[in-house]
């Protein structure tokens, strides 16, 4: 597999073409945000297990939310019986259980690396009698917070492409990894700018929701207002996975197609 290397422009268009992409079938994608926050929600009713279950299910929630893009730009509608679609393939299927296995054994790998070494500093939160330091522990999580996040930056280089390359190309799981790793090396800059731009369209929500609190509406009623805005923010961000990919590998998936005659 040959990723391709980008200008560090690239990071915008691909925000740029996930818009693009959410405007051909809005309520398509704003389902899929919906349905996404839903299962999000729903981790939290069997604590520590529904999130550990969530985590592993990301490849393959990724390559569902891929696959609908793919048909998106491919002019097809997309119906409620295509979202599982791509999970009926066997081999796929197997692929990205294996993957979401991983996905989940490496995020908490680096959880426990990252919490070992501020494993005094965490203790110290609790006193002799059980309770609780709400300011000390606001600090203490600090270290293990940045050092994870670190950590995670080389996971989500990892695991970016793995999905696709598993899913559509059959490629070994070590080798879609491997391959996912040097193409996002190859693409570092377009990637900062990237995260560097959704981190400030998040940030920009953020300022709105604590605006509107600030002149008086409830916390409620400002929870209500942004839910519809932060669901189709999610949205574009799930359509921008997928030019992330095909900017990337798109030559070699499409000779692919084109050698076998599917569709």
């Amino acid at each position: 597999m040959q990723a391709a290397i980008l200008p560090f422009s690239a990071g915008w268009q691909w925000i740029n073409d996930g818009m693009r992409l959410f405007r051909r079938q809005p309520m398509a994608m704003f389902f899929w945000s919906l349905i996404t926050g839903l299962l999000i929600s729903l981790t939290y009713i069997i604590p520590l297990f529904g999130q550990m279950a969530l985590i592993a299910a990301m490849p393959s929630l990724t390559f569902i939310v891929l696959n609908a893009c793919r048909n998106i730009e491919n002019g097809r509608q997309i119906m409620p019986g295509m979202w599982l679609e791509p999970l009926r393939d066997t081999q796929a299927r197997k692929g990205l259980f294996r993957l979401g296995l991983a996905y989940l054994a490496a995020c908490l790998l680096g959880g426990f690396v990252a919490t070992v070494p501020f494993l005094d500093t965490l203790m110290a939160a609790v006193d002799t009698e059980g309770q609780i330091d709400a300011q000390a522990l606001a600090q203490a999580v600090q270290g293990p917070f940045v050092t994870f996040a670190i950590m995670y930056v080389v996971i989500s280089a990892l695991f970016w492409h793995a999905p696709a390359l598993v899913g559509w190309h059959g490629i070994k799981m070590t080798q879609a990894l491997f391959f996912s790793m040097v193409a996002c090396w190859r693409n570092k800059w377009p990637f900062l700018l990237y995260g560097a731009s959704w981190g400030g369209i998040f940030f920009a929500m953020q300022f709105i929701d604590d605006l509107l609190t600030g002149i008086g509406l409830s916390q409620g009623v400002a929870q209500l207002l942004m839910t519809p805005v932060n669901l189709l923010v999610a949205a574009v961000l799930y359509c921008s996975f997928y030019p992330t990919y095909m900017s990337v590998f798109g030559n070699n998936y499409r000779q692919e197609i084109a050698a076998t005659g599917t569709h």
